[in-house]
């Protein structure tokens, strides 16, 4: 590669190796895919205002000749380093695997001269007591993220935009080192964004809610990010801090979020989490029959479940969990979507009626999940399936009402990842729980009580959606179930929006 008049030109033999290289950005809404010997974009090219398709970037494997890593490494973006993009760009570019890990390196230790510590693997715990609590024979695993980099899983998301965002500067269309970069949160994800970006060396702007936290607002200008309060307009739908930063997008900041729709880098580094997921109960021997995940704007989910997909793919897991996407009553986005998705796709599909109605038990949705399940892995169905992001508006808009939850991490106006996390649940016989504020406020203790860790109320949240589904008769007292603690709790009890 050489540099003319400051921009990246490539070589007949980097352009070649980029050709080849085994994964693509594709959009999911429009099926835009980027050339490979152009920086992958944050956002798909193809976006038009008004044209209610549902672009989220999303990064597939076209190979099946890469492997799945066995560990070994401290950091998780060492460890799986081949399953990412950036990976790849860089060696089509002549660099060489000890180079790119000296660059994971480096953002890692500037990561913890800022925070205190790096990234390393979190662990998966099986609290004997949390299974006795709630009556499970079978194992309940935890995968507790709470010591991760800033308290929580959200770093994992941005140190990963970060390592895509070096990679593609060094290709022709890539974003310039001086781009400001731009988030809209009120807690663990503005902290995130504030340690990577100050490890990074980059300006970051960040945009809050009145509500938001005065020791998370002086934390955040510690660490040299601009903040900007937002304040909600009475009466009008939406994140008003979220409009704020699609001005900033479009005055030229970098999406430094966790929103897949506006950086679709993020769901790359999120999926370490499952990748260590997938490593760690394979090396116990253990397959999860169900995957609790709470929902906000939806990146976790979207990063967790696509990991499991691409694990089993890969041989390394034998089947896919059922996903529940866990959402609080007061604010359900994603659950209104995904009703509306399934009652759509149903009739079409040989299972209209299985619908259920207002009130039906959750086995009613098992049975309804489980034929569509099937459904979509034939042809026609997964067809059916990959067409409804051609109508976002259907779907997906902002709650009417301003959100308000003990669970303040999961309170997003609308579920901006949603296609990614109604997918996965279509796809492995899960569907959607919405738990009362009750069953939140009760996980939230049960959580710490029965596991000792110090998680907050959104960081348990999938946990009351276990307790929900239980208290139901929906989960068989020797299943193997999975949950996420993903927030370490403040003394303000922040959870972690955005």
């Amino acid at each position: 590669m050489t540099v003319v008049a400051g921009r990246p030109r490539l070589e007949p033999a980097h352009l070649d190796r980029l050709r080849r290289m085994p994964t693509r950005f594709v959009c999911s809404g429009c099926g835009f895919a980027a050339p490979p010997e152009r920086a992958a974009p944050m956002r798909c090219p193809d976006a038009r205002p008004g044209d209610d398709i549902d672009h989220v970037l999303r990064r597939t494997i076209e190979s099946a000749d890469i492997a799945f890593p066995a560990g070994g490494h401290a950091s998780p973006f060492e460890t799986y380093r081949e399953l990412f993009h950036a990976f790849h760009v860089v060696r089509a570019l002549g660099s060489s695997d000890a180079d790119y890990i000296d660059v994971v390196r480096r953002l890692d230790r500037a990561i913890a001269a800022v925070d205190g510590h790096g990234f390393v693997p979190t662990p998966l715990l099986a609290p004997t007591a949390l299974r006795a609590r709630l009556g499970i024979s079978g194992e309940v695993v935890v995968k507790d993220e709470t010591g991760n980099v800033a308290g929580s899983h959200k770093a994992r998301h941005l140190a990963g935009t970060a390592l895509e965002l070096d990679a593609a500067a060094r290709l022709p269309g890539g974003p310039g080192s001086r781009a400001p970069l731009a988030i809209a949160s009120c807690g663990n994800a503005a902290l995130a964004a504030a340690v990577v970006a100050a490890a990074w060396g980059r300006e970051l702007q960040v945009f809050v809610p009145p509500s938001a936290d005065p020791s998370i607002l002086g934390r955040l200008r510690e660490l040299g990010a601009r903040v900007a309060i937002v304040a909600r307009p009475a009466g009008e739908p939406g994140d008003p801090t979220y409009r704020a930063l699609r001005d900033a997008i479009a005055g030229g900041a970098l999406p430094f979020t966790c929103q897949g729709n506006e950086n679709g880098l993020a769901i790359e580094g999120g999926e370490t989490l499952g990748y260590e997921l997938a490593s760690d109960l394979t090396a116990r021997g253990l397959t999860l029959d169900r995957l609790f995940v709470q929902v906000g704007g939806g990146a976790l989910a979207s990063s967790v479940s696509q990991a499991l997909e691409e694990a089993h793919a890969l041989g390394v897991i034998d089947r896919l969990p059922r996903i529940h996407a866990v959402q609080s009553r007061s604010v359900q986005p994603l659950v209104r979507a995904y009703r509306r998705v399934v009652e759509s796709l149903a009739p079409r599909l040989g299972a209209g009626e299985d619908v259920p109605g207002p009130g039906s038990p959750p086995a009613a949705w098992r049975r309804l999940a489980d034929r569509l399940r099937d459904a979509v892995a034939e042809p026609t169905g997964a067809a059916a399936l990959a067409a409804v992001p051609g109508r976002r508006s259907a779907w997906m808009w902002p709650w009417e009402n301003e959100p308000h939850s003990v669970a303040e991490g999961i309170i997003d106006d609308e579920t901006y990842d949603w296609f990614a996390v109604v997918r996965a649940m279509v796809r492995t016989g899960g569907f959607p729980v919405a738990a009362t504020e009750t069953a939140l406020e009760a996980a939230s203790e049960l959580g710490r009580e029965a596991t000792g860790i110090d998680v907050d109320p959104t960081g348990t949240a999938g946990l009351a959606g276990l307790m929900t589904l239980r208290d139901a008769g929906e989960v068989e007292p020797d299943e193997t179930v999975g949950l996420l603690f993903t927030g370490v709790r403040r003394t303000t009890g922040i959870g972690e929006h955005g």
